[in-house]
């Protein structure tokens, strides 16, 4: 299994039935393809969609029926488009349940960096400032490195996307919870090891007693 369906999956477990959700672009919006059907689970978009489904199959791609990132989408029985300044109304006024994001960097207190240099072709920030400091829960999908280099370190060196720390990290290596104690190992790869992961990880770790293999 590769790094980034390793790590949705897991993801995938984090969402409750009946809540509204907002997948990131890239790496977190596959979460939506491991989380059951018909537990009234809603996806939101912050280009104005609420009740993203599926992918359309070739040829039936809608120029209306995108994400925020511009990929094609389609839309479930029950969804809603509304503007922007409404989607960002419920990501601002703490109506989205949870919210998934992409990381370049989390550090030791849990602020999360995810967007670099302006006018350059490198990530932007989009609305991920808006949905660390609104979103009733947030986790943080990506890898656990980059080219070698721990992406979860003592301190952000990338601009940080909001004060707020987020709730959790999943890797394809390891779930680590942001405490006010500092980031606490909860599970890790059964193809790994705790030893493998303080190795691969620059900021400090909590090790409690009854960390688990991460189950997908």
């Amino acid at each position: 299994m590769d790094a980034k369906t390793s790590i949705a999956q897991r993801v995938a477990k984090e969402v409750r039935p009946g809540t509204l959700v907002n997948l990131g672009i890239g790496l977190p919006s596959l979460v939506a393809q491991y989380t059951g059907e018909n537990q009234g689970i809603f996806f939101q978009a912050e280009n104005g969609v609420i009740g993203l489904g599926d992918p359309p199959p070739t040829g039936m791609e809608d120029r209306d029926l995108t994400d925020a990132g511009g990929g094609y989408i389609t839309a479930i029985p029950g969804a809603a488009a509304i503007d922007s300044a409404t989607s960002f109304g419920l990501i601002r006024g703490g109506h989205i349940d949870l919210t998934v994001l992409g990381g370049l960097q989390v550090d030791g207190r849990g602020l999360l960096a995810n967007w670099k240099i302006p006018g350059k072709f490198v990530p932007g920030m989009g609305g991920a400032m808006d949905l660390v400091t609104g979103a009733r829960k947030v986790i943080v999908a990506m890898t656990h490195t980059a080219k070698g280099v721990s992406k979860i370190v003592p301190q952000c060196t990338y601009p940080i996307t909001s004060s707020r720390s987020v709730d959790l990290i999943v890797t394809e290596r390891a779930v680590i919870q942001p405490t006010a104690h500092g980031l606490v190992l909860l599970e890790y790869a059964e193809t790994t090891s705790i030893e493998e992961v303080i190795s691969m990880t620059e900021a400090d770790l909590i090790i409690p007693s009854n960390v688990k293999v991460i189950e997908r």
